[in-house]
């Protein structure tokens, strides 16, 4: 089974290209990560304030691997959250 985050950000107003910017370059370094499968960032095409993060890792231990990254220190928690509205996060396994 994988370890499958599904992240949901808002940008604040004004702040959407800027945090297209940072989902983008979390999408390419992340996915290079050891144990990352998937990270595939999408953005709403309804609201474009809204992008979708969906990331599988081979396990849990991975996925914290991954929040310890300098790329996610810097990009998340430095640059990106502070221009956010809302963030939320879910886990699920897959069914193999």
């Amino acid at each position: 089974m994988a370890y499958v985050v599904v992240a949901t950000w808002r940008a604040k107003p004004g702040k959407e290209s800027f945090i297209e910017g940072i989902v983008r370059t979390m999408a390419a370094l992340s996915s290079q990560e050891p144990g990352a499968i998937h990270f595939i960032a999408q953005r709403s095409a309804d609201d474009p304030a809204t992008f979708l993060l969906y990331e599988q890792y081979v396990d849990e231990a991975c996925f914290e691997a991954h929040k310890q990254t300098v790329h996610f220190k810097e990009y998340v928690l430095g640059q990106a959250l502070p221009h956010l509205e809302h963030r939320e996060r879910a886990i699920y396994t897959t069914l193999d």
